[in-house]
């Protein structure tokens, strides 16, 4: 028998995945209790893909969307006492308490909404894709979403999808794109007694770090949201030994770039800003932006069913996103789910355990016929 109880409610299925460890490339046991959970149900196909684990309604509906998340969470945490942020610890009740450990923001509890609408909801209005997968907070190239896509795209055929990452319950449209590169200077190497001999890397690269620290960021409205870009250094290396005037030094630079711009354009951009330098640029990686979207029917309605009553409004996904890769499909898609994106990640990591409950009642609500 599974251990995990799918009927038991978002919340309680939530603490039950974040007691099973799933850091980075170790997704195996949860992997193995997602699929051992979901293979019961008759009106699911299950397809197990590595550490990755898909299910889906075949009912003939006229639209069929997907609802995404990652198994995956950041390395375990472990305070000043020795304690570590996993099993979970609830504080309060079910239904309107916090649930503290790892992952529970990002992104078990949005897993676990996935996972009791995939057991539970028999007969959805549209037919639906659930995408449990693993290896998302790494090096994109581990990804497995991006080697789902490929290998099996017959699953990926839809007209709208979830992303369920921590959004506060709050649909967040789009995503930035991201591109790193690395500026590289070169000098000549001496003996730092006699440093007329040489000529200082590192104080070369001085030039790149002001353009940086003056640099003014853009903000622009894309299809009615704020997107907020960004371009700052997130490392320098540099330095021979003490006594040696350094012949070379790199600065690593991250562009966040709205939707407006496609990749070829951040990297112009990039070259724009540095321009002029000694320097030699080289993109080292990069993933597209998202359009948000929300302006398209199934977007539109699905704002409307999960955000009925709320002042809040959509906003710009300030952050990259898989919903990049189903825009790549030509499959228009939000992040929508509980939890707070400013707690992922962080030894204290917690989950409003209402959010959870009503994430899983709108999804649901959205996804059924009306009584």
């Amino acid at each position: 028998m599974s251990g995990l109880d799918l009927t038991l409610g978002a919340a309680r299925v939530t603490a039950a995945i974040v007691d099973i460890e799933s850091v980075s490339g170790d997704e195996k046991a949860l992997a193995d209790a997602v699929e051992e959970a979901l293979r019961p149900y008759p009106h699911l196909e299950v397809l197990r893909d590595g550490d990755s684990v898909l299910a889906r309604t075949d009912l003939g509906r006229a639209e069929r969307v997907i609802l995404a998340g990652h198994l995956d969470t950041v390395p375990i945490a472990v305070d000043s006492t020795g304690r570590r942020n996993v099993p979970s610890l609830l504080e309060g009740d079910w239904e309107t308490g916090t649930l503290r450990g790892c992952g529970t923001s990002d992104m078990k509890a949005g897993v676990a909404v996935q996972l009791v609408l995939a057991a539970t909801l028999a007969e959805p209005n549209r037919d639906v894709t659930y995408v449990f997968y693993e290896c998302e907070e790494v090096e994109a190239e581990r990804n497995s979403l991006g080697r789902l896509i490929r290998t099996r795209p017959e699953w990926f055929a839809a007209d709208f999808a979830v992303l369920l990452e921590p959004s506060n319950n709050i649909v967040e449209g789009g995503c930035q794109g991201t591109m790193r590169a690395r500026l590289t200077f070169r000098g000549a190497r001496a003996h730092s007694a006699r440093s007329w001999l040489g000529e200082n890397a590192i104080h070369k690269a001085g030039a790149a770090l002001r353009r940086l620290e003056e640099y003014q960021p853009r903000r622009v409205e894309v299809e009615g949201l704020e997107f907020r870009e960004g371009l700052n250094a997130v490392g320098v290396t540099g330095g021979v030994a003490g006594n040696v005037i350094p012949d070379e030094c790199s600065i690593l630079v991250n562009f966040r770039f709205a939707p407006d711009r496609d990749e070829a354009d951040a990297e112009r951009h990039i070259r724009e800003v540095f321009a002029g330098l000694d320097a030699e640029i080289l993109v080292t990686d990069s993933a597209p932006a998202a359009r948000p979207g929300l302006h398209l029917p199934l977007a539109a309605e699905f704002v409307g069913a999960v955000m009925a009553g709320m002042q809040a409004r959509p906003t710009a996904k300030f952050g990259w996103t898989d919903v990049a890769r189903f825009a790549g499909l030509g499959v228009p898609g939000v992040n929508y789910g509980p939890g707070d994106g400013a707690l992922a990640h962080k030894p204290d990591e917690s989950v409003d355990l209402g959010q959870v409950v009503r994430c899983a009642e709108r999804v649901r609500s959205w996804l059924s016929f009306a009584s």
